[in-house]
């Protein structure tokens, strides 16, 4: 396991890296998903729109957790981002970071 962690590396030590850095967590679903249930606190852009709204997510500034219900729209959303040049990581599903939040 350890060969693994160096390898990829500990992805709660990088979501508890983000949020020391107030990062922002990015629900990337639809809003009527979003609307019934989502992480306090978290930013709906949905991931059809986000190529849109990079400008947007430029101006916060921060860099930024993707979510969504089960980790694939969030992993092609952090992509998205960095390749714009923002500092991005996939949470995975909304759940299980909430989860992983607390």
């Amino acid at each position: 396991m350890g060969f693994l962690n160096n390898l990829f590396g500990n992805k709660m030590e990088k979501i508890n890296d983000f949020i020391e850095r107030d990062a922002v967590i990015l629900d990337v679903r639809t809003p009527g998903e979003y609307s019934s249930g989502a992480i306090p606190g978290s930013k709906n852009i949905p991931l059809q729109t986000l190529g849109s709204k990079l400008d947007t997510v430029k101006k916060w500034n921060k860099p930024v957790i993707t979510c969504c219900a089960s980790g694939m729209r969030s992993a092609s959303a952090a992509a998205m981002l960095k390749s714009s040049g923002i500092e991005a990581l996939n949470g995975g599903g909304y759940m299980s970071l909430y989860k992983k939040l607390q």
